[in-house]
């Protein structure tokens, strides 16, 4: 597999990575998880080079990228601990609303998307289910003017910045997909922090008036679209992670290159070296499985594709683990505070393993798909 970037990606990734830098450090990452909302202005930046277009097809003004290039830039946005909705809503809401047969809504809402007018988050997560994709809870009854939507759903990625959510609610004994605008009247939204400095949502729905032209999808259709989403937005994270895991480890070879003992820097200790190599080992494998994943978006077979997946997300979870935990053994009593980067690399690394299913949920995932 060639791992070489085109052109177009080097360009692409150079543009990302000076504005990740200049507008992703330290102190702006604070100020803005302090602020306690999206950066509408960060979240704008990210959109005038393509984010936010980037998955959607060309037909509704994007760019149409592919898994590959989704990769790289997901890569660099890892590298910055960006913490904008480029996996839920730029990947997983678009990728769901662009495959489906509702041409009305995607109309009006990709374009929209592209041009940084809208935000999709995507909610089917419930209390009890962990990462299960049929709701228990979620409910659709038929209505004179459509249907009522009423349930509650967990874990709500940035919906407190979106303008509609993408549900999941059980419709005459079947998934169904619905978009329902976030100021929806019934619809309430309560917004917290997450462990890593990002935005989640409990979101209420209380006899939610839908229209018929807002459901997207019914039946088997509903999971495939739901699964498809999903598989891209995990490929995403793990690169965001990979991206992560560069950062960290390039952060601590310059750390044990500054920091002296017995009079000469950390890094010419033999055992820290050998230390370090494992970290770029387990990154380097981490990567690999990435780019095997989003190879694997393309496939036909929906059961390869997710299997290749869920191996992907295994693999980097462990490899975040265990450079995330070098990473702060290796900073001493600095890696624990709250004063250097390490630590919300760190936090990055650790929500990412739990993000989109667990290692134990992939683990069983595979072992049910090759069944």
């Amino acid at each position: 597999m060639d791992f070489a970037y085109s052109e177009e990606q080097r360009m692409l990734t150079d543009s990302l990575r000076r504005l990740v830098t200049d507008n992703w450090t330290y102190a702006k990452r604070r100020e803005r998880q302090r602020a306690g909302v999206m950066d509408q202005a960060a979240w704008g930046s990210l959109v005038e080079l393509g984010v936010g277009g980037l998955m959607v097809p060309e037909d509704f003004g994007g760019f149409g990228e592919s898994p590959a290039t989704m990769l790289v830039v997901h890569y660099e946005l890892g590298r910055g601990l960006v913490s904008e909705p480029a996996i839920s809503s730029a990947v997983m809401g678009v990728t769901l609303l662009a495959n489906s047969k509702n041409d009305a809504l995607k109309a009006q809402w990709l374009g929209a998307h592209a041009e940084g007018e809208a935000i999709l988050s995507v909610a089917w997560q419930e209390e009890g289910e962990r990462y299960a994709l049929r709701p228990l809870c979620t409910r659709a009854t038929v209505a004179a003017d459509g249907y009522a939507l009423e349930g509650r759903k967990v874990q709500v990625w940035h919906a407190a910045a979106s303008q509609a959510i993408i549900v999941s609610a059980v419709l005459d004994g079947e998934v169904a997909l619905f978009l329902v605008p976030s100021d929806a009247k019934g619809v309430a939204i309560a917004d917290y922090p997450t462990f890593d400095g990002s935005r989640a949502s409990t979101v209420t729905f209380d006899r939610v008036a839908v229209s018929s032209d807002q459901l997207i999808a019914k039946g088997d259709e509903a999971i495939s679209l739901l699964t498809l989403a999903l598989d891209f937005g995990i490929t995403a994270l793990c690169a965001q992670a990979c991206g992560a895991m560069q950062a960290l480890t390039d952060i601590t070879i310059q750390y044990l290159k500054t920091r002296k003992q017995f009079g000469q820097p950390l890094a010419n200790f033999q055992v820290l070296q050998h230390r370090l190599a494992d970290m770029l080992t387990h990154a380097e494998m981490a990567l690999s499985s990435t780019y095997v994943a989003a190879a694997g978006l393309g496939e036909q077979d929906a059961a390869k594709r997710s299997r290749l997946v869920s191996m992907a997300k295994v693999e980097v979870a462990a490899a975040g683990r265990f450079v995330g935990e070098s990473a702060v053994q290796l900073h001493g009593g600095m890696g624990m505070t709250d004063e250097l980067d390490v630590g919300d690399y760190f936090k990055r690394l650790t929500f990412a393993d739990m993000l989109l299913g667990d290692t134990n949920y992939h683990l069983q995932r595979m072992q049910d798909i090759g069944h």
